[in-house]
């Protein structure tokens, strides 16, 4: 039975494959789409067509985050905060290493500590080191922090196997830095300093959060960064106060955006209408970055970090079944009628997750109804 032959077999009797979703895609328009932005252009790493195109629940393990504890001593004005197995604390850790040896028995390829603040969780040397040592197909190991530990920890992180630092910077001068820190006098200059020595080391990233208090500072902030000598910038509005219209004039010369592949992503996306959060109808509705991505806080894993930001239930308790659980959850969960989703997922999610939809097509359940004038695609539920 040819390709065609079978699609039409798996039809209903109105012409309609049984789960397909309700919009369509050409032929051309999946070539175009394929052909329009390679994901690596878009500077993140972890975001690449061969990922896209190769995800499965077999594959190695591609991008994987843990919250390891909910303390901080910054009080960010836009960050809410979060819990750890129901209480403020570190995660301990032994159901650190548990998820770590998971993640090696799966090849790992990045792996990312958060919180909180992560450097102050008292077993950070050995969280790097267990890491580096045990996961021997690791390329990355990141950490999210406000910048505002001992420059000789960050240093010493380092040696141990960080290769990656992602930097809190929300101002361009102390007095408004100082503020978006929660007060804490002195933590603008620290930070600052800070990322210039870490960026002569490794590779460091800042990211922005802008809000009422501090988005007239915008572009100078961006500029401010880059002067640092940062590899790159992400900008972005706050969950509670995302208001497009802040990016909307928003103009930085091509020369620094050259120099910063994700700032340039997000400014040329601003420039066509398009905010950082937000799932369209045309887009697609699974999210393709679960099968081979994996966010855990305490004993539990959960769908993205927003879902876990936002408050929602976890996936299930970590194990070495959580990949079959998330398969299970991506194959009925529908992004579009998730309110969550919808609201808050990232341009960059969103357009991973459009490519993993478009270059699995032939590896997947799909609809094919050949016309005269084109071949029209009707996505089904498709996961490996």
């Amino acid at each position: 039975m040819s390709n065609n032959e079978q699609a039409s077999a798996a039809m209903s009797q109105d012409g309609e494959c049984p789960s397909a979703r309700s919009y369509y895609m050409t032929r051309q328009t999946v070539e175009e789409m394929n052909n329009k932005m390679k994901l690596e252009n878009i500077g993140f790493y972890t975001l690449e067509d061969f990922r896209a195109k190769n995800a499965c629940v077999n594959s190695p393990l591609w991008r994987n985050e843990i919250i390891i504890t909910s303390r901080c001593n910054f009080n960010c004005p836009y960050c809410r905060g979060t819990e750890i197995n129901g209480k403020k604390g570190d995660m301990p850790l032994d159901e650190i290493k548990k998820s770590i040896d998971i993640w090696a028995s799966q090849n790992v390829k990045n792996a990312r500590f958060s919180g909180g603040e992560p450097t102050i969780h008292k077993e950070i040397k050995e969280i790097i080191r267990y890491t580096k040592d045990v996961c021997k197909e690791i390329e990355h190991i990141a950490i999210s922090t406000n910048g505002y530990a001992d420059l000789e920890l960050y240093k010493e992180l380092i040696r141990i196997g960080v290769n990656d630092y992602s930097i809190s910077l929300d101002a361009c001068c102390s007095s408004i830095g100082d503020m978006m820190s929660g007060e804490v006098k002195g933590s603008w200059n620290k930070v600052v300093s800070n990322i210039i020595e870490l960026s002569k080391l490794t590779y460091v990233t800042v990211g922005m959060v802008f809000d009422k208090q501090n988005s007239h500072e915008m572009k100078e902030s961006i500029l401010f960064a880059s002067n640092l000598g940062v590899s790159d910038i992400r900008i972005i509005s706050a969950a509670q106060w995302d208001d497009f219209s802040i990016f909307e004039n928003l103009s930085i010369d091509r020369k620094v955006l050259d120099k910063h592949p994700i700032l340039k992503y997000r400014i040329n996306n601003f420039k066509t209408g398009r905010n950082v959060r937000g799932i369209t109808k045309t887009d697609s509705h699974k999210c393709g970055l679960m099968i081979d991505d994996t966010i855990i806080k305490g004993k539990y894993h959960y769908p993205c970090v927003i879902k876990m930001r936002e408050g929602c239930n976890p996936i299930g308790i970590v194990s070495d079944k959580m990949r079959q659980e998330r398969k299970d959850f991506l194959e009925n969960h529908n992004t579009y009628k998730d309110p969550v989703c919808r609201k808050n997922c990232l341009d960059v999610c969103i357009d991973y997750n459009n490519k993993y939809e478009l270059t699995n097509l032939s590896r997947h359940e799909v609809c094919v109804n050949n016309s005269a004038d084109e071949s029209t695609i009707k996505d089904s539920k498709r996961v490996m």
